[in-house]
């Protein structure tokens, strides 16, 4: 069968509480290896993946190229974004917290980042990056907010938040599909043509030893799901439900795609000096009802996603939506380990600014950590906060204590506590028993409001 053969895998700086020197010593103890050959770095993002939506947490869905790259790479335990795209996305290129931008939602047209933003890709071009993105943007659809004014050499794919896979148009109608922040018209399934473009990115001749960002950012399992027969036919007679079926295809589907990338990196050896990092932007969606979108084309979305064995779905304050899989593979660079350290998506920035050799000013502002001591087997700091805002609610993690403030119109109408290390699944609430913790919570929340742009 076809799909069997597509599925053959082929072969002050931070803001925070680590200390500088540490960072410091770490920069040094790599300075050299970095000079001499700066690892090539690419990060793929799924979109509304759940926790047990990837085959090595226990998955009924096939993902050999993920499966693989998590044995052979390391897996992070306790990867945190935010419960909805926009948010996870602005984090990722800037290192701060999305409320710093004033950003509490998905995205609409207008820009997301203040222009003049110094985004992760802006960062790596100015050190002499090539960079691309391909698949999904949404952090601004009009002009001045599209791709190429955030540091993008090159850009692909759709601005807005979501699309038809075949007709590449938005739920309203509107057209979104652009190369280089142009719209154009194209023919094929959103998936295959993200690859494409990935893939023409990365046998693209450039100057000997000039290292390439490539952020490929895929539109599955999002809705509206339509897959093509064999990757659906798959599972056929394993999975009831349509819409769960075209879900799992869908991941499947997206999985190929990746061994694609796995195969040109090696095809044009560029395999031993690229570094990929996996995650999702934030936890499945439980379901989804069209109200007169897409034309009417697509039917109910009844069942999608399956977070378990972690708590609620999308847009929620607990785990289900902000804990995601995640994984870093670098073949002969990084074995395999499982990261139980709390990371968060805004440590991706200072992360592979110092992989990459880049400097940050003493002004520049970042609320994430570099996390490569904890591929060394080193602790991070178990003080370090993380902090969720959207209009419905607040959350603040410290350590093992996660704090919930669920809002009303911005008024608080109550709080919940867990101790997310003896409690993972945020099943009991210990607020009323642990008052003097959530007073001790609520004044870090304080002190993060105040840092971010009016709601």
């Amino acid at each position: 069968m076809k799909w069997a053969d597509d599925l053959t895998i082929k072969g002050k700086f931070l803001v925070g509480t680590v200390p500088l020197l540490i960072f410091a010593s770490f920069t040094m103890r790599i300075t050299g290896q970095k000079e001499a050959m700066r690892p090539n770095m690419i990060i793929i993002v799924a979109d509304d993946l759940g926790w047990k939506d990837v085959g090595y947490h226990g998955s009924e869905i096939k993902t050999p190229t993920l499966d693989k790259m998590a044995i052979e790479g390391a897996v992070f335990d306790r990867f945190y974004v935010h419960s909805v795209c926009s948010p996870t996305r602005a984090s990722l290129l800037t290192g701060r917290f999305p409320g710093r931008f004033g950003i509490f939602s998905p995205l609409g047209d207008e820009p997301g980042l203040p222009a003049g933003t110094t985004t992760l890709a802006e960062l790596l071009r100015q050190n002499g990056y090539e960079t691309a993105i391909s698949g999904k943007w949404h952090l601004g659809a009009t002009p001045e907010a599209r791709p190429r004014n955030y540091g993008f050499d090159v850009s692909y794919g759709y601005l807005r938040g979501q699309i038809d896979p075949y007709t590449h148009l938005y739920k309203n109608g509107d057209t979104t599909w652009h190369r280089n922040d142009l719209f154009v018209k194209e023919t094929g399934h959103a998936t295959d043509l993200i690859t494409t473009e990935a893939l023409r990115f990365i046998a693209k001749p450039r100057e000997k030893n000039r290292p390439f960002f490539l952020l490929v950012t895929y539109s599955v399992p999002h809705y509206p799901l339509e897959e093509p027969d064999h990757w659906s036919n798959v599972y056929k007679g394993i999975i009831k439900n349509k819409s769960r079926r075209e879900y799992a295809a869908s991941v499947t589907h997206m999985d190929n795609e990746v061994n694609k990338i796995l195969t040109a990196l090696e095809k044009n050896h560029l395999d031993k000096n690229t570094m990929i990092l996996f995650f999702s932007d934030n936890g499945g969606q439980k379901s989804w009802y069209p109200k007169d979108e897409y034309n009417n084309k697509f039917d109910s979305h009844a069942v999608l996603g399956n977070n378990l064995p972690l708590r609620a779905w999308k847009t929620w304050a607990y785990d289900g939506a902000l804990r995601v899989p995640a994984l870093l593979y670098w073949p002969e660079v990084i074995k395999h380990r499982n990261i139980s350290e709390h990371l968060n998506v805004a440590d991706v920035f200072p992360t592979f600014a110092r992989l990459a050799g880049a400097s940050l000013d003493d002004n520049t502002k970042i609320d994430g950590i570099d996390f490569w001591p904890a591929l060394e087997g080193k602790r991070l700091s178990e003080d370090r906060i993380m902090y969720w805002r959207m209009a419905n609610f607040i959350a603040l993690k410290k350590g093992d204590w996660k704090l919930i403030r669920f809002l009303d119109k911005n008024e608080t109408v109550r709080e919940e506590l867990y101790n997310i290390t003896l409690d993972p699944y945020e099943e009991k609430n210990v607020a009323a028993e642990e008052s003097s913790i959530v007073d001790k919570l609520q004044k870090h929340v304080e002190e993060q409001l105040s840092m971010d742009q009016t709601l």
